[in-house]
């Protein structure tokens, strides 16, 4: 899978532009503040219609204007395909795919990315949330049953917590709180089982890689360990065998959730425990160790679709380089070939072009006014 071409209307501060994109590398070069990370999002917002780095749609569109739009022109399974955002105020946006309105799971299923930004060294340092949301996207991209599930959960949860929160002003809402329990419940199951797969996959791909990447001095082991409901002793048992021990901390926790107001079991609580050298990497890891740790996963992540798809799907590379010795960027430099990758820097762009054999696009104040 690989994007083409790419034309940007109003979308962030991008008024006009367009673009061609290397088969291979792209090393996309500018000072601080001038598109890089936007073109990043927008080609992001390719592989399933959403943003990275916001919720609202309407964030997307430029201040004065009452829409934007992206056209783009990919190749999936070797055809040329278009694809076609438009934002609006006010209303939900449009996905097309030649032609032919889209949701954004269906778009997923064709055009598939993985992206590291700075926002994922969260990945190593925050809670179970930033972890929770590594696998929800990437198993998202994987299995398109997936994010049908996700949401049904959330829907769920969000009741129960309501209910949980105001069935002191109305006693009778209690009557519908065992039916929430348990919907979360088979909800949890199913997602425990994706997780634990996705999880199991990840560790095993993201080992070797990490050991390459810190060879030298002081090689480090990268371990991942699936965390969820503490009375499920396997989460790739069968959906019934987790439905019941999850129903069992349900009852174990009953009065608890309901004196303390809050949903205290299910798959909300699930976490992804990375530790290096057997000791917990969100405790203990450097800056640079979190870096690498984190890079590590993400080009796990796309070793993994790889496997899956039999293509790479488009990387993307938002100030990757940065904060890493000269040998670790090699690495990073050496690893990425083999499919599409879009990479940033503010400077040393003909550099890394040369070492990659990529091509460079200089983005200034919003327009790409240079490409060779």
């Amino acid at each position: 899978m690989k994007l083409l071409r790419l034309r940007l209307r109003d979308f962030r501060n991008y008024r006009e532009a367009e673009t061609d994109f290397d088969p291979g590398i792209n090393v996309i070069s500018g000072e601080n503040a001038q598109g890089k990370t936007n073109l990043l999002e927008a080609v992001w917002m390719l592989s399933g219609g959403r943003s990275f780095r916001t919720r609202f749609d309407r964030e997307l569109i430029a201040l004065d204007a009452d829409s934007a739009e992206l056209d783009a022109a990919v190749s999936l399974n070797r055809r040329e395909q278009r694809i076609r955002i438009l934002l609006q105020r006010g209303r939900s946006k449009q996905i097309f795919c030649n032609g032919v309105r889209q949701s954004g799971g269906e778009l997923g299923e064709k055009l598939k990315a993985v992206l590291f930004s700075p926002d994922d060294l969260n990945l190593i340092r925050d809670g179970a949330g930033a972890r929770r949301r590594l696998m929800d996207l990437a198993i998202g991209q994987l299995r398109p049953g997936y994010a049908a599930v996700l949401s049904d959960y959330r829907r769920v949860y969000e009741n129960k917590t309501r209910l949980l929160r105001d069935y002191r002003n109305d006693s009778a809402m209690l009557g519908t709180l065992d039916t929430f329990s348990d919907s979360l419940a088979r909800l949890s199951a199913k997602l425990i089982r994706y997780r634990s797969s996705f999880a199991r996959r990840l560790g095993e791909s993201a080992a070797p890689i990490h050991r390459a990447f810190t060879a030298g001095r002081s090689p480090e082991t990268l371990e991942l360990r699936y965390a969820t409901v503490s009375t499920v002793t396997d989460p790739t048992a069968s959906e019934t065998r987790i439905y019941e021990e999850i129903l069992a901390h349900q009852r174990a926790h009953r009065e608890a959730e309901l004196s303390a107001g809050v949903c205290l079991t299910g798959a909300h609580k699930d976490d992804l425990e990375i530790s290096l050298n057997g000791r917990p990497a969100r405790t203990y890891a450097s800056q640079g160790q979190t870096r690498t740790a984190a890079l590590s996963l993400k080009l796990a992540e796309r070793e993994i679709i790889l496997q899956e798809t039999g293509e790479y799907p488009i990387l993307l590379l938002d100030d990757v380089l940065s904060e890493l010795d000269s040998r670790r960027q090699e690495f990073v430099l050496n690893r990425i070939g083999g499919g599409q990758t879009l990479i940033t820097c503010c400077e040393d762009a003909g550099l890394i072009a040369g070492r990659t054999g990529g091509r460079v696009l200089i983005v200034q104040n919003g327009n790409i006014v240079k490409d060779m």
